[in-house]
């Protein structure tokens, strides 16, 4: 009985340093569009580590939420919501052209909103900032920094293409607008964690 081998994940035709954009078009790897969407992508996998940790400590070590943690999954769930829109994001950084944006999912100013109305509600908890924070606090605050740091990384990222190659300004939007998410969501963890943001000290 011949055994039906399942396909490989390696196809090789990227090993002279090219790939191929959502139309064919083959460019290096170091093209400003692989680095837009690449940096979505390594900011999507540092959510996919919050989200670990967002389990970790809604769970323990058990199947079932621990009582008076709703605030973990509500994260959870603007996380997952924000990981799928990044996807929309760079399946948009990785088309050029323009007759084939029809064939992408919509971008939309909603999601800008949905940052915008989470940070409202979570800065209600918050006490006033009056002075710059270093980042840290408990380790779930610390990647929500660091994934700050990683967001305006890909926000420059995306500022260098633009300037060669028009991008969807609700693009631009949505990125910046997410840095301050994840900003105000560290403050946030912390809070709820129980501990306190450590200002600045020149």
């Amino acid at each position: 009985m011949k055994v039906q081998m399942p396909p490989k994940i390696y196809t090789k035709t990227g090993d002279k340093g090219k790939t191929s954009l959502f139309g064919g078009q083959k460019v290096p790897k170091d093209h400003l569009r692989l680095e837009a969407y690449g940096s979505i992508d390594e900011l999507n996998s540092h959510l996919g580590l919050i989200q670990a940790q967002l389990a970790q400590l809604a769970f323990g070590e058990t199947s079932e939420p621990k009582e008076g943690q709703d605030w973990l999954e509500r994260l959870q769930e603007q996380i997952e919501s924000i990981q799928n829109y990044l996807f929309n994001l760079g399946s948009h950084l990785a088309t050029p052209k323009a007759e084939l944006q029809a064939q992408l999912p919509p971008l939309s100013e909603s999601p800008i909103a949905d940052l915008e109305q989470s940070m409202d509600l979570m800065s209600v908890e918050l006490p006033p900032l009056q002075q710059f924070i270093l980042p840290g606090g408990s380790p779930l605050a610390s990647h929500l920094h660091v994934a700050r740091t990683l967001c305006r990384r890909t926000e420059r990222a995306i500022v260098r293409l633009h300037q060669v190659e028009p991008v969807e300004n609700s693009i631009l939007q949505y990125i910046n607008r997410l840095s301050d998410w994840l900003f105000v969501s560290a403050r946030y963890a912390n809070l709820k964690l129980g501990f306190k943001d450590q200002t600045w000290s020149s």
